[in-house]
């Protein structure tokens, strides 16, 4: 499947090549601290099948693994585009960036010792369409 994504300004355009297969939500304390939220949602993408362009931002990271890991932002408005070894021989693409992210659901849950406990019953939480006064939402 190709994907097209974008940073929030503009500035950077990732295109992709991708297996649905490797998407995946990582729940380590990494990714929760650096998204702030309970998880990160990734595809993996070896980096022939990647086209990136324009001016992002590196910051290498020490994972939890004991790995170094590139993370990558745009330079201008700091969304957060993916990780890396530093050798970028593969990239960890967040999802978010993509058009098409509906259609990337995980297929497996990293770091499931270090997911926060309520995550698994958000699906009986009151959900609403919009804002926190808005109309109710059934998930389907």
């Amino acid at each position: 499947m190709k994907l097209i994504g974008k940073c929030h300004c503009g500035n950077i355009k990732i295109i992709a090549n991708i297996n649905s297969d490797n998407v995946y939500a990582c729940h380590c304390n990494d990714c929760q601290i650096m998204s702030g939220a309970p998880f990160r949602t990734m595809i993996g993408v070896d980096r022939n099948n990647v086209e990136i362009s324009g001016d992002t931002k590196e910051y290498i990271k020490i994972a939890e693994s004991g790995n170094k890991r590139i993370q990558s932002f745009c330079a201008t408005c700091y969304t957060s585009l993916f990780s890396s070894s530093l050798e970028k021989e593969r990239y960890s693409i967040r999802t978010g960036i993509f058009n098409e992210r509906d259609k990337l659901k995980p297929k497996k849950h990293l770091y499931g010792k270090s997911s926060l406990k309520w995550i698994h019953q958000i699906v009986n939480d009151e959900w609403v369409t919009t804002m926190p006064n808005s109309k109710p939402y059934k998930i389907k």
